[in-house]
């Protein structure tokens, strides 16, 4: 029993959660006598949203989300700000169905063709261009039962090989328990914000608004 819970817990809570803290979760019960919990779970961002109203945009090229190497794989990263905010980790058992700049990419074109078309960097069409670096994207802890989803990026707009604007956007959301299903749902959420933020950016720019 002892080893199962000692599994439970890596597996589905980060390192440095103790049981006091799981069994204050209400939590510990499940994981261990649910056979799923010790199976690799797997995370999307969930259904798009749909946009509120705001008027057509014009054709934009949505270039694929680029990442760091931390963020380039199917890990789903936490830090333990509270303890050491210098140093990340992941959850053993639980992962993203593809890297986050992926996720990220199908969400951006998806929630942006709500208001117009969007191509790939591919299409041969004269149109602005936007590339989006993502520099941040994980669940921070703030102490071992708060945590919060945290997303930054860089979204840059140029047409002709010229940068027309450029502009860093944060976006944060709480998760609803400490642990993996908690990551997936705060930065699902975060992501929305983000891509909010950024589909406003964007629809205010001059080029693609006199388009």
């Amino acid at each position: 029993m002892a080893s199962s819970l000692n599994r439970c817990i890596q597996r589905c809570y980060p390192a440095g959660a103790s049981l006091a803290v799981v069994l204050a979760l209400g939590m510990l019960a499940g994981c261990a006598g649910n056979p799923a919990a010790f199976s690799n779970a797997r995370y999307d961002l969930g259904p798009a949203p749909q946009v509120a109203a705001s008027g057509p945009m014009p054709v934009v090229k949505v270039l694929d989300v680029t990442a760091p190497g931390i963020l380039d794989s199917d890990k789903l990263i936490y830090r333990l700000s509270y303890a050491d905010a210098q140093q990340t980790a992941s959850y053993a058992s639980s992962h993203w169905t593809m890297a986050p700049s992926a996720l990220l990419t199908q969400r951006l074109r998806t929630v942006l063709s709500q208001r117009g078309t969007v191509l790939t960097g591919s299409d041969g069409v004269s149109a602005p261009v936007l590339r989006v670096e993502l520099n941040e994207f994980e669940q921070v802890f703030d102490s071992q039962t708060q945590s919060h989803g945290a997303i930054t990026a860089r979204a840059t707009l140029t047409h002709g090989g010229k940068v027309l604007a450029q502009r860093s956007f944060v976006a944060q959301a709480p998760a609803r328990s400490a642990d993996a299903a908690g990551a997936a749902q705060a930065l699902a959420a975060a992501s929305d914000d983000l891509i909010g933020q950024i589909s406003t950016w964007l629809g205010a720019q001059p080029l693609v608004a006199a388009q």
